[in-house]
């Protein structure tokens, strides 16, 4: 586990990198070990996977959703100002399906705000902006279940320049022991296996190489012309590493013969994600009714289609 997480650092480009069981609970454990609880407010996107926001409910702490940019699909800067509060303790961005979010836009709300900057950055491993590697920025919570673009089987990994903030996350993750036989605080058992972490060493060696192939597959994608639809944007500051190929159609009605006449032809595509998170029962139940347009716009446009390294030209 140590050799993966020496590595890792390397890779980022930052001091500290500590494994854990998965990349919720690094999201988990980073908002434990930074005090955020009842009262608290951290500002998550709407459009994304719902781990985002549950590692907020986690802490008993409120997850305030802002919504994303039409263009990337990344969370909006712009709309996340206007909801910014007295109460707010973080903002959490979602590098989603391999593009970076506008990394110099929120990391200027966190200082002028004295927040944390938190990138999740599950769907990422090896996007860059302005060069540098995600996960360097603020802090870095990456998955490393089995579709990441990195994998360990099961797993996850945080990042920091804080040896503070680090330490006391290993202590989190491992019964909140200070050494083998002292347990200085509550912890828990969110420790990665060294065989999980030995798949991710091999992983890690292959990631540039398999983010390559991702990029070529998509150039090849790009240049496929398909009536109504719109292809993934890559913004000049940004490496986009294509954790998913996700087009967005002119209209529900088209996102969706599309997605019939694909998979009636043998071609497996999906939609990720059906709906915003406040939209989902848990949220609905708990009295969420945020409007976040854009959203709820493109989660009914939106279609992943096969962009994985193991593809061949031709299957393209």
């Amino acid at each position: 586990m140590k050799k993966l997480e020496q590595k890792f650092a390397e890779y980022c480009g930052v001091n500290e990198a500590i494994a854990t069981s998965s990349g919720t609970t690094a999201l988990d454990v980073v908002l434990k070990a930074l005090g955020i609880g009842k009262g608290d407010e951290v500002i998550v996107p709407s459009f994304t996977f719902i781990a985002t926001a549950n590692s907020v409910l986690f802490q008993g702490a409120k997850p305030v959703f802002a919504d994303v940019e039409s263009e990337t699909f990344c969370i909006d800067p712009e709309d996340v100002a206007e909801r910014i509060t007295k109460k707010t303790r973080a903002i959490i961005g979602v590098h989603l399906f391999g593009h970076p979010f506008d990394v110099d836009a929120l990391s200027e709300l966190c200082e002028d705000h004295s927040l944390v900057l938190i990138e999740d950055a599950a769907q990422a491993h090896g996007a860059e902006w302005d060069g540098k590697k995600v996960g360097s920025f603020g802090i870095g919570c990456f998955s490393l279940y089995a579709t990441k673009n990195m994998t360990s089987g099961e797993g996850g990994i945080i990042t920091t320049n804080d040896s503070e903030l680090a330490s006391r996350i290993r202590m989190l993750i491992n019964h909140g022991r200070s050494d083998h036989h002292t347990h200085t605080i509550l912890g828990y058992n969110y420790r990665m296996s060294d065989v999980h972490a030995s798949i991710g060493v091999a992983q890690l060696e292959r990631l540039d190489e398999m983010n390559e192939i991702r990029r070529r597959s998509a150039d090849l994608l790009r240049n496929i012309h398909i009536e109504e639809v719109r292809h993934p944007v890559e913004r000049d500051r940004a490496k986009h590493v294509y954790h998913q190929y996700v087009v967005l159609c002119e209209s529900h009605e088209v996102r969706e013969e599309l997605k019939r006449y694909m998979l009636s032809h043998g071609v497996e595509c999906g939609v990720y994600y059906p709906s915003p998170v406040q939209s989902q029962p848990l949220y609905r139940n708990k009295g969420y009714t945020v409007d976040t347009p854009v959203s709820q716009d493109i989660s009914k446009r939106v279609l992943s289609i096969p962009v994985h390294p193991s593809l061949k030209r031709e299957e393209i």
